[in-house]
């Protein structure tokens, strides 16, 4: 039997959720690279999901700790939809994905994994990219690293 290996997912399975909101938190490290943080705005910053569904799945995240789109300021909530708009672009230039799902979760019952802090997930689709594995294991295989496709991105905001 042929197996197909992600090791990098075992970190996440086993860890328990962090103290405080890596939302606020990783933005205040001033560590761009090491947190996979692409772009600063005035009011948000995009930052890569470090468990992505496919390669080039971001996030857009307002530096201000709110967990509702409706809580946040009308210059907040443009530049963080110009932010997904622009993210959209650059991810079509350097991926050139079929598609893309584009998703806030608001809440626990919504699914939200950091449901403190509101976020927008932009993932990058292909045709075929899903496959038996999530299906029959509930795995998904991710074929690139983080830093490979953070080399990728970087600097083309």
């Amino acid at each position: 039997m042929e197996q197909i290996w992600a090791p990098w997912r075992i970190k996440y399975i086993q860890m328990g959720k962090p103290e405080g909101c890596i939302l606020c938190d990783k933005p205040g490290q001033n560590n761009d690279a090491q947190n996979y943080i692409l772009y600063r705005g005035s009011k948000n910053f995009v930052i890569m999901n470090a468990y992505p569904y496919n390669p080039g799945h971001l996030m857009v995240a307002p530096y201000r700790h709110v967990a509702s789109l409706d809580e946040l300021t009308d210059d907040e909530l443009h530049e963080h939809f110009n932010i997904v708009s622009r993210s959209v672009r650059l991810l079509r230039q350097v991926f050139t994905p079929g598609g893309f799902n584009i998703g806030v979760n608001m809440g626990k019952v919504a699914g939200a994994g950091i449901d403190e802090h509101i976020h927008t997930h932009i993932v990058p689709r292909w045709q075929g990219d899903t496959n038996f594995m999530p299906v029959i294991s509930e795995v998904r295989v991710v074929p690139e690293a983080l830093a490979e496709t953070y080399g990728k991105l970087k600097g083309k905001f």
